[in-house]
């Protein structure tokens, strides 16, 4: 008898989904994608194997469909928003996930981060303003972040230097939010990381820590990321630490995940934020450039069932640099990719060069890989 194959649905099926649906095919696998019909929401269309117009949020009508399909595992990468579809559709299927209402805390900033308090994970001084209004905030320390309680690629992020810029930031970041909601932080100083992850019936594997580049003040908008990091192994070991703590006060027991990190200049660890998803930014294009490690791959296999459990072994060095209108030089790089051997991707996706205020505003990237960390004007 002819083996049967495997089907899995894809939630969302904006650009982001796309490298996932060409990993499925290339896997031999059934796709089923799931989104708006509209614009970049859908470009998706074109490559999975069937395309269903119902929007992400729509749980109970994908549901319906899943069955009626009789799918054998359900995704998504980078879309923090189809998070909670992806783990109600699993549930309620009897399909390897995670659970519906731990996705609902672990996509909200500030129901996660009241989690891992709860739990010992150590945390900034926080708040929650809802509607613009104005929280109390007796004891806290200048600077704070401000920030959307349910947006992600840095929508919304503004550093707070003095009390009388409070007000305006909160409506910034409440007006970006889906809830009206924005959540209040002591502001944390020093290297942001990123340790990203794959975990299976309840353990992580670590499989890189990202080192990261913003714009700084206000916006903090990410600009270049580099793997591996930089930082000494008995450091690595905290944030490998602190973030196993913090997947498991969120519940988190399948999948990739991106888990954001402060290290202080004393060397302390504080999570910024505990995605639930794939990191974004070419994370996984740079994983498999620094270690052969197909995360893509990875991901299917875990709501497939069929994980297996990875070798880690980080071989070379890879990167990532934004092209923005206060990083024209990048540009060049990527104009003259042909000259390098060690970019290995590079694209200008818009003319238009933008000073950046989240990560959409940026225009282009390039990608490379090395036997050494390499850097472009100094970073």
């Amino acid at each position: 008898m002819k083996k049967k194959k495997a089907i899995i649905a894809i939630i969302s099926a904006g650009p982001d989904q796309i490298t996932l649906v060409k990993k499925a095919k290339e896997m031999g696998i059934e796709s089923h994608c799931f989104a708006w019909d509209k614009g970049d929401y859908s470009v998706c269309k074109e490559f999975a194997n069937y395309y269903h117009p119902i929007s992400i949020l729509e749980k109970e009508e994908i549901l319906e469909k899943c069955r009626e399909i009789n799918i054998d595992g359900v995704v998504s990468v980078l879309n923090a928003h189809a998070i909670p579809t992806v783990a109600f559709v699993a549930e309620k299927m009897g399909l390897i996930g995670n659970k519906f209402d731990d996705s609902l805390i672990a996509v909200n900033k500030y129901k996660a981060r009241r989690a891992l308090i709860n739990k010992g994970v150590n945390s900034p001084r926080f708040a929650i303003s809802k509607n613009g209004e104005l929280p109390d905030l007796t004891g806290f320390k200048f600077p704070i972040i401000v920030k959307p309680t349910d947006r992600s690629s840095s929508y919304g992020v503004t550093k707070v230097e003095d009390e009388k810029d409070i007000k305006e930031a909160i409506l910034r970041a409440a007006q970006l939010s889906f809830e009206k909601e924005a959540i209040i932080e002591e502001f944390l100083h020093g290297q942001e990381v990123s340790a990203h992850t794959i975990s299976w019936n309840g353990k992580h594997y670590f499989l890189a820590i990202r080192d990261k580049v913003t714009s700084g003040n206000p916006y903090f908008v990410e600009i270049a990321h580099h793997i591996p990091t930089h930082l000494q192994p008995d450091i690595a070991v905290k944030i490998e630490n602190e973030a196993k703590k913090a997947l498991d006060a969120l519940n988190i027991k399948y999948g990739a995940c991106d888990a954001e990190f402060i290290v202080t200049n004393d060397g302390e660890v504080y999570p910024v934020e505990i995605n639930a998803r794939m990191g974004g930014d070419y994370a996984s294009e740079m994983i498999y450039h620094s270690t052969g490690l197909d995360y893509m791959k990875m991901t299917i296999d875990v709501a497939l069932g069929c994980f297996k459990e990875p070798q880690i072994n980080t071989d070379y060095f890879s990167g990532v640099y934004f092209l923005t209108k206060e990083q024209e030089w990048v540009k060049e790089v990527i104009e003259n990719k042909e000259h390098d051997e060690e970019i290995v991707e590079a694209k200008i996706t818009n003319s238009e060069l933008k000073h950046v205020q989240c990560s959409a505003d940026r225009s282009g990237y390039f990608i490379y890989k090395s036997n050494k960390k390499r850097t472009w004007k100094g970073y």
